[in-house]
């Protein structure tokens, strides 16, 4: 078995430190989980990581296994400036589209930070309604050292909120597909139909 190559957490400090240079001192990572899934809510973290006590590991979520992530997010929390983390519900969702939602729920964890920070490095998306300066990065959750903390924070908090939905409704195993599509979450889905916390607007599919 291939094992990943071990990145030098060096390498994921290139944004940060052209705004260190730009003489922004406080700068925050933003980044979202769940866009994709057919329920359950988009979830966001905003966090000011220190630059001076780095936390080895720190990498886009989805490439660490899920002990590890839950580690990290207790060291990105004990480490931390400031963070926070929202959601936006699937009702939301449905009502003004993801994009949006997750516009919003952005918006709403950058202004929950109770330090405002300088500037906001966010995985993707550039314009966001709020006042703080914004830089959007492609790939920023692999690519910077503080989206890859926010990610990490974001994917944590959504798993575990999915893990206690699956208790209420057992049928769709969110414990195991947090929402995604999975083929037996779509079996379930046309056996029995969506529950409250499906995003209806998602499901186009169904009707086919």
């Amino acid at each position: 078995m291939t094992q990943r190559k071990k990145v030098d957490i060096n390498e994921k400090l290139v944004f940060e430190r052209e705004e260190l240079e730009k003489g922004n001192k406080l700068i925050a990572g933003c980044d979202e989980v769940g866009r994709g899934p057919l329920a359950g809510p988009v979830c966001v973290a905003c966090v000011i990581m220190p630059l001076d006590n780095l936390i080895d590991g720190i990498d886009d979520s989805k490439k660490i296994s899920e002990k590890k992530r839950e580690m990290l997010a207790e060291k990105i929390k004990e480490t931390a400036i400031s963070y926070s983390i929202c959601m936006v519900s699937e009702e939301t969702i449905d009502k003004i589209n993801i994009l949006e939602a997750t516009k919003l729920c952005m918006k709403n964890a950058i202004e929950k930070l109770d330090v405002k920070p300088d500037i906001v490095l966010v995985d993707a998306i550039s314009k966001l309604d709020t006042d703080v300066k914004v830089r959007g990065i492609v790939k920023g959750d692999a690519l910077s050292y503080s989206i890859g903390a926010a990610s990490i924070l974001a994917k944590v908090e959504r798993d575990k909120f999915m893990c206690e939905l699956a208790k209420e409704y057992p049928e769709y195993g969110f414990e195991k597909n947090k929402g995604y599509g999975t083929k037996e979450h779509i079996e379930a889905l046309k056996q029995i139909g969506p529950c409250v916390c499906h995003r209806l607007s998602f499901l186009k599919f169904l009707e086919k």
